[in-house]
């Protein structure tokens, strides 16, 4: 995998442009899936390695990235990644990171106030880090323009109505502190429940369980249907091994659960199936396979820039 590379894909009307932030191997495959053992993994190693497992130190292999969708004249952004400058102590891989997130951004074509529409499919720290920038000692939407689209049960969560998640995590105050509540304070958060949509493609619906508000956004436009499933996979060894959720999920019987009604929609309605942090191309279609699911076709791309 390249760091910081573009790929491009039309589905019927839809631009989708990948955007990716980082990518490499993370940490051990089995603290990120603890339910899946040693035996998927090495049994899968023909497809699983280098995109998505390193074999040798037995790390699995993410991206973080963005989608950038061009849909009925609105540029749309699916999660925007880490961010730079944060103060993460909790998660070592973003505690000051920095990078060039918004020059890729503008070698795709994008300019920040050129976005319509930010989609945070859910608030963890690797999905709405650039929601915001640094300006004057403080942070600033760093789309001016868009209407940020936020789940409620996400806001409340990590929020201090919930006390920034319960206080369990330091990092889930400061996320929401550099992150969600400068846009708040900009009047372009809109929070959302159960079902909402963007246009005449793009809807987003709740898929509760990594976080209680967690989402997918579903893509219809002609005969061609994607659906963004943030958070709800970290790798595809789950869709072997759907009840296996990520060290993530906060309730994992939710989470499964609606992993499974997600990946027999992918399957039995032709979506492919696009999580935020797969490697390789970082979409697939999924088939029926019994009782389970199987990998089908990975996304093909034309290199962008």
């Amino acid at each position: 995998m390249k760091n910081e590379s573009r790929q491009s894909i039309m589905l019927g009307d839809v631009e989708i442009t990948r955007v990716i932030e980082w990518a490499g191997p993370l940490g051990p495959a089995r603290n990120l899936v603890p339910g899946v053992g040693a035996e998927v993994w090495k049994e899968n190693e023909d497809w699983l390695s280098p995109d998505h497992w390193e074999a040798d130190s037995d790390r699995a292999v993410v991206a973080l990235q963005t989608w950038v969708l061009r849909s009925a004249g609105k540029t749309v952004l699916v999660d925007t990644g880490v961010g730079n400058g944060r103060e993460r102590p909790g998660s070592p891989h973003f505690h000051h990171r920095q990078g060039d997130f918004l020059g890729e951004l503008a070698r795709a074509g994008v300019r920040p106030e050129e976005v319509d529409i930010v989609v945070n499919t859910h608030v963890h720290g690797d999905h709405v880090g650039w929601n915001t920038v640094a300006a004057d000692g403080g942070w600033v939407p760093t789309f001016p323009n868009a209407q940020y689209l936020v789940p409620a049960a996400d806001d409340h969560h990590f929020g201090p109505g919930n006390a920034y998640g319960g206080g369990l995590r330091e990092d889930d105050r400061l996320i929401y502190e550099d992150s969600i509540a400068p846009v708040h304070h900009a009047g372009q958060v809109v929070l959302w429940d159960g079902a909402h949509r963007i246009d005449e493609h793009l809807t987003l619906e709740s898929a509760p369980g990594h976080t209680p508000g967690s989402a997918v956004l579903r893509l219809t436009s002609g005969t061609d249907r994607a659906v963004f499933v943030g958070d709800l996979l970290h790798s595809p060894v789950q869709i072997l091994e759907p009840a296996c959720n990520s060290c993530f999920c906060l309730d994992a019987g939710q989470a499964a659960a609606s992993r499974r009604r997600i990946l027999e929609r992918a399957a039995d309605k032709g979506e492919l199936l696009v999580p935020a942090h797969f490697g390789g191309t970082g979409a697939v279609e999924v088939r029926r396979q019994g009782q389970n699911f199987a990998l089908g076709e990975w996304a093909g791309y034309v290199e962008v820039g």
